[in-house]
């Protein structure tokens, strides 16, 4: 039986929740928004920002317009500190240029990574001013992106979703991540409610990041179709798999709600053809790629990589940002002050 929880305010929450990170971070509350690519836009960033979380808009493989306009549309939508995230794996060499320079250029102070640690763009960005933030799946990544000097460390369990970088369950890589590194570490990986952030608190994460409980708010980029089909997700409705592969590198895991694809109805994944299911503003949307339902597209949803993380079943409604934001600190500092962790 859960233990009975008293809301608390803001304050208190702070108070209750407040760790170094959020000093780095310039936060009131260690609770990260996910640079979900397509999801993360400026609405969305900024409600979790301005609600006292941090926002990163998920740029990956975006265009450098897109870029200049979402954190000009964020920055007057906030004064706090917000950060952009890239993944240099499956982002072409001349537009991840594009994209680092853009970020320096214009005073992005916070850029996340992921996938492959590549030591020279952490030390360009450092060099420029940046805050460096790494998502890791594994010690030996852990340990790579701290020596190429990250300031913060992701670590992802196998739980999240999205692409999934390693294969431990969160409950057992935070211990050994934070035993090992010399930075805060933030847990994400399957987190949905404030039982799960106290938890991953007591194992000695300075916060964490969620990415499938924020896809169903009102400030989402996501579809309708997907937000809903995490609505309706059930216990083990997700799955692990390789066959969204287009745009990334050939053997890419990443968790996702199961559908016509996932069951094998679709044919051959990596067969040289390619069939469009969709479209964005005269961008083709084809079958097996990595591209998620968003607003701005039209064409088969069901049968596009509809992203989510185990702890979508727990998950029950849409709202705010900053209302799901509120409960979920809430009931976290609740739980922390009455020892209800671990």
């Amino acid at each position: 039986m859960s233990p009975h929880i008293d809301y608390v305010d803001g304050n208190d929450i702070t108070n209750t929740l407040h760790r170094p990170v959020c000093d780095l971070l310039g936060c009131r509350w260690p609770i990260v928004l996910a640079g979900m690519g397509g999801v993360a836009r400026a609405e969305l960033c900024s409600a979790v920002t301005r609600a006292g979380g941090f926002g990163f808009l998920g740029m990956v493989r975006e265009p450098t317009s897109l870029i200049r306009s979402e954190v000009q549309s964020v920055r007057a939508a906030t004064s706090h500190t917000f950060g952009v995230n890239l993944i240099p794996a499956s982002t072409p060499a001349d537009l991840l240029e594009e994209q680092i320079a853009t970020c320096i250029e214009i005073g992005v102070t916070v850029v996340g990574l992921f996938w492959d640690v590549v030591p020279q763009i952490v030390r360009r960005l450092r060099d420029a001013g940046v805050l460096v933030v790494y998502q890791i799946g594994s010690l030996e990544d852990a340990r790579a992106a701290e020596d190429a000097g990250a300031q913060i460390l992701i670590a992802q369990g196998r739980e999240a979703g999205g692409h999934v970088r390693g294969d431990q369950p969160l409950a057992q890589l935070i211990p050994k991540v934070v035993s090992a590194a010399h930075v805060p570490v933030l847990a994400a990986g399957g987190l949905a409610n404030g039982a799960d952030v106290a938890a991953a608190l007591s194992l000695g994460a300075q916060g964490v990041v969620l990415g499938t409980v924020m896809i169903p708010t009102h400030e989402s980029f996501a579809h309708a179709y997907h937000k809903q089909r995490i609505i309706d997700a059930a216990e083990d409705d997700t799955v692990l798999t390789d066959i969204f592969h287009i745009n990334w590198p050939r053997g890419a895991r990443v968790r996702v709600l199961q559908n016509s694809v996932t069951r094998g109805e679709r044919g051959d994944p990596f067969g040289s053809r390619r069939t469009e299911i969709g479209d964005e503003h005269g961008r083709p949307i084809y079958l097996f790629s990595t591209d998620s339902p968003l607003r701005s597209m039209t064409g088969d949803f069901e049968a596009m990589a509809l992203y989510a993380g185990t702890g979508a079943a727990r998950i029950g409604a849409i709202t705010s940002a900053a209302e799901r934001l509120y409960r979920i600190a809430s009931d976290a500092a609740a739980l922390v002050s009455a020892g209800h962790v671990g």
